[in-house]
């Protein structure tokens, strides 16, 4: 009975809930390592997506005979010279839009208050349950207000952080850049050596998948940014930078990302003259159509091959359990996760094959 895979796959779920539980119990004891691990993750964090961007460019400059270290300082040069022109270029537009967006606020509520107000009026004219919508909605108007709000001083006491991620990421960086061949054969050395080329590919199909999804997820997002702004300018919408920026930022996260991305610009576009809604989604339609069937296909490929039912019961899941850091990165998560179960998989086949051989 021990070697049926249902025994098997029973006494792992044993063990791993009591793993979990005794984890649970040792909570005081772990409570220093979850600090430091909260505090380098988001530096860890954006040093990897940079390490994935740069890496093409080092390689690039190592191959024109440069040295490594060289190489890296020309990257983070041009890292700062690419900050700097955004900053200078777009930084103003983008203030000046944020602070014109700030100081309409109040008349973007009083807008949507006195339209409540008028849809109350008539609600005679309306179904039971859109009436009973609005009012909830009416009744918790101030509630949302507060925590907007709320989020708002949150965001701004985040950017205190940023100062402290600025310091720690050109660390992790430049070593990472510096030391990328160091990583493989240290993870390997941990393994018999009859196990070793097995984990040295599976780390390979690793990097390959994050190579994958990191460069194509980014491109395909500042594409989508674009697609929108001169879309937003075509239809003269109001905040159009701050608003193509924001989809570019929500396009990172799959299948949801386009409607988070729509969300405010329809809002503003209602705010601006209703039928600016009808321009606003046909914008959204255009670019996610460009996007899905031209840019995506082209850039990412296969390579992650992740079906769009798994991507959104993935999404939802993570974040419930993780909130926003959960739904960013699901996927990339469930990527390296499938691709180490099929290495695991491709392994057992061999032995198998091993074994029938020897018979």
């Amino acid at each position: 009975m021990t070697k049926k895979r249902w025994f098997q796959l029973g006494v792992a779920i044993i063990f791993l809930l009591i793993i979990i539980k005794l984890f649970r119990e040792i909570n005081d004891l772990l409570h220093p390592l979850l600090v430091l691990i909260q505090t380098i993750f988001l530096p860890l964090l954006v040093s990897g997506v940079l390490f994935y961007i740069c890496r093409p460019i080092v390689k690039k400059l190592e191959s024109w005979k440069i040295p490594r270290s060289p190489a890296i300082l020309l990257v983070f040069l041009l890292l700062i010279s690419f900050l700097w022109i955004l900053i200078t270029i777009i930084g103003p537009v983008l203030e000046k839009q944020f602070l014109r967006l700030v100081k309409n606020i109040p008349a973007m509520a009083e807008t949507i208050e006195s339209g409540v107000n008028y849809i109350i009026a008539n609600r005679e004219r309306l179904p039971d349950f859109a009436m009973e919508s609005i009012q909830n909605f009416a009744s918790n108007f101030e509630n949302i207000a507060v925590s907007l709000g709320s989020w708002a001083f949150s965001f701004v006491q985040s950017l205190f952080g940023v100062v402290f991620i600025l310091i720690l990421v050109p660390f992790f960086l430049f070593y990472m850049l510096k030391d990328r061949e160091k990583f493989v054969p240290f993870i390997a050395k941990f393994f018999s050596e009859k196990n070793r080329p097995w984990v040295k590919n599976t780390l390979k199909d690793i990097d390959y998948t994050l190579t994958a999804y990191i460069q194509g997820q980014l491109f395909v997002s500042f594409c989508v940014g674009v697609m929108l702004y001169i879309g937003y300018l075509i239809i003269d919408l109001d905040y159009s930078l701050i608003l193509a920026f924001f989809g570019m930022l929500t396009n990172v996260i799959p299948f949801l990302g386009p409607y988070l991305a729509v969300t405010p610009a329809i809002f503003v576009a209602w705010i601006q003259e209703p039928q600016m809604v009808l321009y606003v989604a046909i914008v959204m339609l255009v670019a996610q159509q460009i996007e899905s069937n031209l840019i995506s296909p082209n850039v990412m490929g296969k390579a992650l091959n992740i079906h769009p039912l798994t991507v959104i019961s993935l999404i939802l899941a993570a974040g419930n359990i993780a909130g926003i850091w959960g739904i960013i990165l699901a996927i990339p998560t469930y990527a390296v996760a499938k691709t180490v179960i099929i290495n695991i998989y491709k392994l057992r086949n061999k032995i198998k094959e091993a074994a029938v051989k020897e018979v």
